[in-house]
């Protein structure tokens, strides 16, 4: 194979099988071993230095495995995987970069005894096949009320920020998704808009039952507080607009000049009219107000008409706000303002603007029946909030996908130290050499356990023991990363995600097993440097 790739290519590299086999398993362990320090929730903050000098501060794994520059092959491909893994289940990249080095590792000690990858390989994939089936029945039941969500989404957001922000987090996501949630809709978390402000504390941040946007009025006429508002939410331009197609209009006097901008303007104007004669019908003699947010541009003199109006109009707003608005005050999304009825219109108890040095936000509140939140992230500086928003994301998706599950697993490493000892079970009962593979993958799952343990400050191997032994008495026990003692994840409301396990497994043999069947190693593509 290495004189076919040197003859099709002289300038070919070609690593033969020992050594490929060693190069990627060291390559494994070397990402296992930057990451290892990085699992539970005592584990330590990676500082990211850029080329241009930015900081980042993060314990993600994704954020991690997405910043590095990583140039080894191999460990590029497990960097992907990781980031499947957050694709999917937005939790458990760490766990998965650990699994797929304890793989390997395990792996490396029967190879070094002449043993074949491919036998090895057999029996991981005889225990991923045993280990989903177990998976199933290790589902813990529980009604997934408000107090089951807060405990899952302050595991996942543990893991990522400091204990008290984490816990000041967990029951905002929680009420976030359960607002949105609706009978026979699927949940979009999209409908959670993230609102970033550099102010106050990471204490101050809170979720917002309402939309704050980013932007506010364009006029300073315009009322920058209105209570009992309604909201009309519309995509219609209003400003003068040129033709899309290259049209000359010829004149032969000055008034026939005035008269054409007159008509062209009247266009516009009429729309504003429509709206403004909308709010003096519904609110005049009334204490309502009227606020306008339009997808599209309002110019210069619609602003002035609605200003004296006394009615607060934002431009340009995202579209992704207009779907938010609706959901969260009611009414339409309108396209004309032909024909506008009460019933169009969303309604907000409060509607009013904060000014934070150059920046505009406004707040729509008082809401009832909101499908549509903001969380509202506010720290003292840019690296605060870039790590609470990146756990945020992560946090949100772990609420979601345990309503959508309607289950639970233990965590706290218990999970795995009763997989090992199923699958020890297993391999038992399965004939020749293949067992040794099904052991390798068992061996490898206790890395979780005990890496949570080394984490803590604890011994790793005299921690495990302890969960194992009570195990064997028939306590479905994990790690308590505090006191390095047993204990038991339900009662303490330490959960895993369903989803987040089953991929995690799945994943990890997957790439486990086709890195283990690399024999060679060649770097023999096309060169882009354009060098002969």
């Amino acid at each position: 194979a290495e004189m076919a790739a040197q003859l099709l290519n002289p300038g070919a590299e070609v690593s033969r099988r020992g050594l490929a086999l060693y190069t990627t398993i060291s390559a494994a362990k070397g990402l296992q071993d930057v990451l290892r320090s990085n699992l539970g929730p005592k584990g330590t903050i990676k500082m990211l230095v850029s080329g241009a000098g930015d900081i980042k501060l993060t314990k993600d794994g994704k954020v991690l495995l997405d910043e590095m520059q990583i140039k080894n092959p191999t460990a590029s491909l497990i960097a992907r995987t990781a980031t499947a893994q957050d694709d999917i289940c937005g939790d458990g990249t760490t766990s998965t970069v650990l699994l797929i080095g304890e793989m390997l590792k395990q792996a490396e000690r029967y190879l070094s005894e002449g043993l074949h990858p491919r036998v090895i390989t057999d029996g991981f994939d005889i225990a991923k096949s045993e280990l989903t089936k177990w998976l199933d029945g290790q589902k813990v039941e529980r009604a997934v009320d408000r107090e089951l969500l807060v405990h899952v989404s302050r595991c996942s957001l543990a893991t990522k920020l400091v204990e008290h922000m984490a816990n000041h987090l967990a029951e905002m996501l929680a009420d976030a998704v359960l607002l949105i949630k609706r009978d026979g809709f699927p949940i979009d978390l999209h409908m959670v808009e993230i609102q970033t402000m550099e102010h106050q504390t990471d204490a101050d941040s809170r979720l917002v039952r309402g939309l704050v946007l980013d932007h506010g009025g364009r006029h300073p006429d315009m009322p920058k507080a209105v209570k009992n508002a309604y909201i009309l939410t519309c995509n219609v331009s209003l400003e003068y607009e040129k033709s899309d197609v290259n049209s000359g209009f010829f004149y032969a006097s000055a008034d026939q000049r005035e008269k054409m901008v007159e008509a062209e303007r009247t266009v516009t104007d009429d729309k504003v009219r429509k709206i403004i004669a909308l709010k003096k019908r519904l609110c005049d003699g009334t204490d309502k107000g009227f606020v306008v947010i339009n997808q599209k541009g309002i110019d210069p003199q619609s602003l002035d008409l609605l200003a004296r109006a006394g009615i607060l109009a934002l431009r340009r707003a995202k579209r992704r706000n207009m779907e938010r608005l609706t959901l969260a005050c009611g009414g339409v999304a309108v396209n004309a303002v032909d024909d506008l009825e009460e019933t169009d219109l969303g309604f907000a108890g409060s509607v009013y603007e904060q000014v934070l040095g150059e920046d505009k936000f406004t707040f729509v509140e008082e809401v009832e029946n909101p499908f549509s939140c903001t969380l509202l992230l506010k720290g003292p500086n840019k690296h605060t909030i870039v790590q609470m928003r990146d756990a945020v994301r992560d946090g949100l998706r772990a609420v979601k996908h345990t309503i959508e599950d309607g289950c639970v697993l233990r965590g706290a490493g218990c999970l795995e130290v009763a997989a090992c000892r199923h699958l020890r079970a297993i391999a038992e009962a399965v004939p020749g050499k293949t067992k040794l593979g099904v052991q390798a993958f068992a061996e490898a799952l206790l890395v979780i356990p005990k890496t949570l343990a080394e984490n803590g400050g604890f011994d790793a191997q005299e921690t495990v023991m302890k969960v194992q032994d009570e195990h064997a008495k028939g306590h479905l026990v994990g790690v308590d990363v505090s006191t390095g003692d047993p204990m038991d994840p339900l009662a303490a409301g330490i959960y895993d995600g369903f989803l987040v396990k089953k991929q995690m497994y799945s994943l990890s043999s997957v790439i486990a097993e086709q890195l283990l069947l690399v024999d060679e190693i060649l770097r023999a593509g096309r060169d882009v440097s354009g060098r002969k």
